[in-house]
């Protein structure tokens, strides 16, 4: 007897940042045409991922809702909806807030933001605490140069070594540290609310690549979320700057898509505990 396919409520979204060097506004238009169920607006220095009223136009025309709000946590946007850090965040928080999404995602911060790293665990809870929105920290890495390592974010790249009440685990970004993304997830458990899709093979850049072009165990952390109801959301956001065209970009998208789906829809164990064909 065929076993039950069982396929999880989490949404699989379209980041913004999977589109450049198109735009903002791009990113939507092939959310729509290819699918998918949403957007993850990385706020960035493209005009339109900072303007509110914008998104929704965006959201509302192509009738993709935006599910989450990447803050501007990135070396371009240092100055991207202020300087201070923590307005940053608190901006974030408002246009998630306004634009109907459930998870602002954040970088732990860098080192040389020594204020700002040594409040940052506390300050997270406090903002976590006056708000439905989630802010799920982000995994990082340290950034190497051949030899040399260097450890760029504080208090860590690690975010398990914290206590944080949401998760965001990026597989390109355990392919880049060369840690057990396996091992990592087990550590975040049901904290992880939150999930950016990619693909690495370990190399000191952070390669981004489609979902099953590296090592990272991208399909089996899906069929572990499907197997255990994860109800946060999966985000594609993948690096297709080296497309050749928007047709070739494109194709990047939906195969991104098409290898999730499959994925997040397995066969869901029979009470006996044994599989049959």
């Amino acid at each position: 007897m065929a076993e039950p396919v069982r396929v999880p409520t989490a949404k699989v979204a379209l980041s913004t940042a999977s589109v450049y060097p198109e735009s903002t506004a791009t990113a939507f238009e092939i959310a729509a045409r290819l699918g998918y169920d949403g957007v993850e607006v990385m706020v960035w220095t493209d005009p339109v991922s900072q303007d509110v009223d914008a998104l929704r136009r965006l959201s509302d025309h192509h009738r993709v809702p935006i599910l989450a709000v990447h803050a501007p946590c990135l070396l371009i946007t240092q100055r991207v909806w202020s300087t201070d850090p923590w307005t940053k965040l608190q901006r974030a928080r408002a246009a998630a807030e306004r634009l109907g999404a459930s998870t602002v995602v954040v970088h732990p911060p860098f080192r040389w933001q020594r204020q700002y790293a040594r409040d940052f665990v506390t300050g997270i809870w406090r903002m976590a605490d006056e708000t439905d929105v989630r802010f799920a920290v982000e995994n990082m890495y340290p950034w190497r140069y051949r030899d040399r390592e260097m450890l760029a974010y504080a208090p860590e790249w690690d975010v398990t070594k914290d206590d944080y009440r949401h998760f965001t685990v990026d597989l390109s970004h355990t392919a880049t540290a060369r840690t057990d993304a396996t091992e990592m997830i087990d550590r975040m458990g049901d904290r992880l609310a939150h999930v950016h899709l990619a693909d690495g093979n370990g190399s000191a850049k952070d390669e981004h690549l489609v979902p099953g072009r590296g090592t990272q165990p991208c399909a089996e952390l899906l069929e572990r979320l499907a197997r255990t109801s994860f109800d946060g959301h999966v985000v594609i956001e993948v690096n297709t700057r080296r497309a050749m065209s928007s047709a070739e970009r494109e194709a990047d998208l939906a195969e991104a898509l098409a290898f999730t789906r499959l994925h997040l829809a397995t066969a869901s164990a029979p009470r006996d505990g044994v599989r049959r064909p």
